[in-house]
């Protein structure tokens, strides 16, 4: 179906409808180019995209919050998404890690994750006061959104910056050592691995 509506052409006419259609309508367009963007990126980046999915980040609506942050994340898992996604919403995708919601925490962190990949979301990220709200995910045993945040964190400590910050928390990620799931732990190991090392 996704590659159908790419072929077809409709995803600019789908990023112009989140303009004017109802919120039931949009979450619907969102979960659709949520799917489609898995498969492409350009014709919705081209169709200014990232300036309407900004936009909905602050939508009252729980749901749109979380579905574009979804997008986001998606459009951040293409090479030329990431750098838009750096540049542009990287900001608002922090003030997202303390939502009221644990869904558009969660979104936002993954979102955050895949922006962090590239240096320059690294340096965004710092610059945007992303560590302290992201060891209040970690630190959170409940939290949705803690294997992306340790990750994420992982990724700041390879700022030198960043790892100088993150060497007086390194007990929030010992803590997660005797997390149930396999991935936590095994993220929270190579976080303190990253963070503690020396050149």
């Amino acid at each position: 179906g996704a590659v159908s509506i790419l072929h077809a052409g409709l995803i600019p006419l789908l990023v112009f409808k989140l303009k004017t259609e109802s919120d039931g309508i949009q979450e619907l367009i969102l979960d659709t180019l949520s799917n489609c963007l898995r498969v492409e990126a350009s014709e919705a980046l081209a169709a200014g995209a990232i300036t309407i999915l900004k936009e909905k980040l602050t939508h009252s609506s729980v749901a749109i919050r979380s579905k574009a942050a979804w997008v986001l994340l998606e459009i951040g898992t293409h090479p030329e998404g990431k750098s838009v996604v750096c540049e542009e919403v990287i900001p608002v995708l922090v003030s997202l890690l303390e939502d009221t919601d644990p869904e558009v925490q969660a979104s936002a962190t993954g979102a955050l994750m895949f922006a962090t990949v590239k240096p320059q979301g690294r340096f965004s990220a710092l610059g945007a006061e992303a560590i302290p709200p992201l060891l209040k995910l970690v630190a959170e045993e409940t939290s949705k959104a803690r294997l992306s945040a340790i990750k994420t964190l992982t990724m700041l400590a390879e700022l030198p910056e960043g790892r100088k910050t993150l060497l007086d928390h390194t007990d929030t990620f010992q803590q997660c050592l005797n997390d149930p799931s396999e991935a936590v732990k095994r993220a929270a190991k190579i976080a303190i691995s990253v963070i503690k090392w020396t050149p």
